[in-house]
């Protein structure tokens, strides 16, 4: 599948900006700055930027607790998310949603959902609009292993099929639903799941972004065509703890190294592009020196930025017809 130079530009920055918020992110939140909760997505950057790559910004998706990378992916802007997280006015939501409720509607993005399985439900009355406005976009929603056992996503992958909705599922399966294996959790297999709905099922590699972008176009291509909706899978790796603080005493020693050392999806791409000479390195090294800096400015503007008042506690919490 030929996949044009700037479209390449674009998933390199998305996921080098993934990484490189995620790591400071990292070590921001040991300082005690950030309230609440972080749920990291490093090593899973070529998912969501894989599928988002396809979209276009009349689509619409729907996240997760870990959504820092599919707001990213869908082009909500660091500046604003890092704002957010800090809890500061300034924050695409206004600093009352910190990092598990991120938005950005002007971006197509419902939200990161601190609910396991809270984004299926979603996507359905979003692909539902779509059919219904015609205007020929789907809804995207990424869950995890953990929330594919979740009765709402069940009843979402029933209602999209019944309604032939728009919609695709992705599956992140990073193998542990918070410390729980899905190999113990998750009876049978997703797609078995997804044939028990009665739709089409793909699942591909999560370290290579080109199997992501492959993959993702198909599911899509066939939401998009009026065919209902769609399953992917998408076997991936999580480097951190399920979340900030997470000692990760359930995994297998040395298991967190090894997929740093061989199932990078940046160094695999980078690698890929460059043997290929689809990209220059010097392209490559340009954007990683872009994105640092953007990095350093939106942490730094963020600590700077006011909080919330009392005044504003019920703005933004209703819409006016």
């Amino acid at each position: 599948m030929q996949i044009a130079r700037e479209t390449l530009l674009r998933s390199y920055r998305a996921m080098r900006t993934i990484r490189m918020f995620e790591e400071r992110l990292h070590v921001e939140f040991a300082t005690g700055g950030i309230p609440g909760f972080v749920h990291l997505y490093c090593g899973e950057e070529a998912s969501g930027v894989g599928v988002c790559a396809n979209l276009t910004d009349s689509d619409t998706i729907a996240s997760t607790h870990r959504g820092h990378g599919h707001c990213i992916a869908k082009g909500v802007g660091v500046a604003g998310m890092m704002a957010e997280i800090y809890g500061r006015s300034t924050g695409v939501c206004r600093g009352k949603g910190g990092s598990m409720h991120i938005a950005d509607l002007t971006r197509g993005m419902l939200g990161a959902n601190g609910i396991v399985g809270g984004g299926p439900p979603l996507i359905c009355g979003a692909a539902l609009s779509h059919r219904t406005l015609r205007n020929g976009a789907v809804a995207v929603a990424f869950y995890g292993d953990g929330a594919s056992n979740e009765g709402s996503t069940l009843e979402s992958l029933n209602l999209a099929s019944v309604w032939k909705l728009p919609a695709v599922f992705v599956v992140e399966d990073n193998g542990y639903g918070e410390a729980t294996g899905a190999s113990y959790a998750c009876a049978g297999t997703q797609k078995a799941r997804a044939a028990a709905f009665g739709m089409p099922y793909v699942e591909c590699d999560g370290s290579d972004y080109f199997a992501v972008h492959q993959a993702a176009a198909e599911v899509i291509a066939h939401a998009r065509g009026g065919n209902g909706p769609a399953m992917l899978h998408v076997h991936l790796e999580r480097w951190y703890g399920h979340f900030e603080g997470d000692a990760m005493t359930y995994r297998a020693a040395g298991e967190v190294a090894e997929a740093r050392r061989d199932r990078d999806c940046l160094a695999l791409f980078r690698d890929r592009v460059t043997q290929a000479a689809l990209l220059e390195a010097s392209a490559l090294d340009e954007i990683d020196a872009a994105v640092a800096d953007e990095i350093e400015s939106a942490v730094l503007q963020a600590r700077a930025d006011p909080l919330p008042q009392p005044s504003d506690l019920l703005a933004d919490v209703y819409v006016r017809y």
